[in-house]
């Protein structure tokens, strides 16, 4: 089996933000997800904090809007997809968050 790494891309919403009736919605339907997936779900992974951007030319800049990462393994990538299944981070169907994945190879 491979291992295929999800990296969240989307608009990170504060903490402050969210109601604890909402943070805990969201807790609930993220542990829902991840009994569903079950052993395939290697590493549940973390939001990502502050961040910063660091150039070949040495200059710096505003990362990117990835916002968190999961690791799976899976046969291969259409399963790996597969598992994104019921992900609550992708439930809003706006078109505004979106799951990358990369299979991750061994050195």
């Amino acid at each position: 089996m491979a291992k295929f790494i999800y990296l969240y891309r989307g608009q990170d919403t504060p903490m402050s933000d969210i109601t604890p009736e909402q943070g805990a919605e969201r807790m609930a339907a993220f542990a829902a997800w991840t009994e569903k997936v079950g052993a395939a779900l290697v590493e549940v992974g973390s939001p990502f904090g502050t961040s910063v951007s660091v150039r070949d030319d040495g200059t710096e800049g505003a990362a990117g809007d990835l916002i968190g990462y999961s690791i799976v393994e899976a046969d291969n990538l259409a399963a790996a997809k597969a598992c994104t299944d019921g992900l609550p981070f992708l439930s809003d169907s706006d078109g505004k968050c979106a799951v990358e994945i990369f299979q991750l190879l061994p050195m």
